[in-house]
């Protein structure tokens, strides 16, 4: 098990930075943050430990999947994280946009609507400007 959660934290670090991951690790470690420290456990093990390190798909390709469920569940938070972590995986605005325009026929305007302004607080808080569309 410590085999998969090291694992799942070097995947969390190179998807979300060394801080976010240190953050991770400081719950994990924790002797007073038992309430989160379950859930954290799961994320940091099942998640990027097992679901992330599988071959088969690209980080690219598994932002998008990612991003894509994000938007039809309606959880902006994860989603902005999720957009973040896409750059860092290679993702262009255009194809974040695009996306989301792919979405539209399946999850409803509204989803894509909420997703489009967090889409842009991420964007904009990664130093990204939301209406450069070029392929990057």
């Amino acid at each position: 098990m410590e085999a998969v959660r090291g694992q799942g934290l070097r995947i969390y670090a190179e998807l979300r930075g060394e801080e976010a991951a240190e953050q991770m690790a400081s719950t994990l470690n924790s002797e007073s943050d038992s309430f989160s420290k379950p859930v954290s456990d799961l994320a940091t093990c099942f998640a990027f430990g097992s679901v992330w390190s599988r071959e088969g798909l690209e980080r690219r390709e598994r932002s998008l999947i990612t991003m894509s469920a994000l938007v039809a569940l309606r959880q902006p938070e994860e989603l902005r994280k999720h957009i973040q972590i896409g750059l860092r995986n290679g993702l262009s605005v255009l194809e974040i946009r695009e996306t989301l325009v792919q979405l539209v026929p399946y999850v409803g305007f509204p989803a894509v609507a909420s997703a489009i302004e967090v889409a842009m607080k991420a964007l904009k808080e990664a130093g990204i400007d939301p209406n450069c569309l070029h392929k990057e």
